[in-house]
């Protein structure tokens, strides 16, 4: 297995790529570029490559102050899928989260995305919830790491 490249975004160019791994997977509700900055202003935002080649996303929410839970999102564009990229970004990941204070770790994954839910469930997150956006169809499920 190559390893991967785990890189904070930082510039249109990695923005860019993270939006677009986040609106491949998450095509229900789509990023804009502006949404994307914003989100990068309040959580920590990386991207995944195999070398040169774009396979991955993450998203670390931070605990706040008021609570000790961080939500660890890692993506992987299915082509790159089942090959340990998405073991390696979530571990990135949650190692990020803990050294931000995390205490409790949450996931969300998109129902129509059965390989991210497997995924969450092996490491053992438990599902908490349901619920689906306004003018959605498809529900996002919430869990948290037992």
């Amino acid at each position: 297995m190559t390893d991967l490249r785990i890189e904070r975004v930082d510039g249109d160019a990695a923005l860019l790529d993270w939006q677009f791994v986040h609106n491949a997977i998450i095509p229900t509700a789509p990023l804009s570029f502006a949404e994307v900055s914003e989100r990068a202003r309040r959580n920590r935002l990386c991207v995944a490559y195999r070398g040169d080649v774009l396979v991955g996303c993450s998203t670390v929410r931070p605990p706040t102050a008021d609570a000790s839970v961080a939500t660890v999102i890692a993506r992987i564009l299915p082509d790159h899928r089942g090959l340990g990229f998405g073991g390696q970004l979530y571990t990135h990941s949650l190692t990020l989260a803990r050294g931000l204070g995390a205490e409790v770790i949450e996931t969300c994954v998109l129902e129509s995305n059965p390989e991210g839910l497997r995924f969450a469930l092996s490491r053992g997150f438990v599902e908490t919830e349901r619920y689906v956006l306004p003018g959605d169809t498809v529900p996002f499920i919430d869990l948290r790491l037992a």
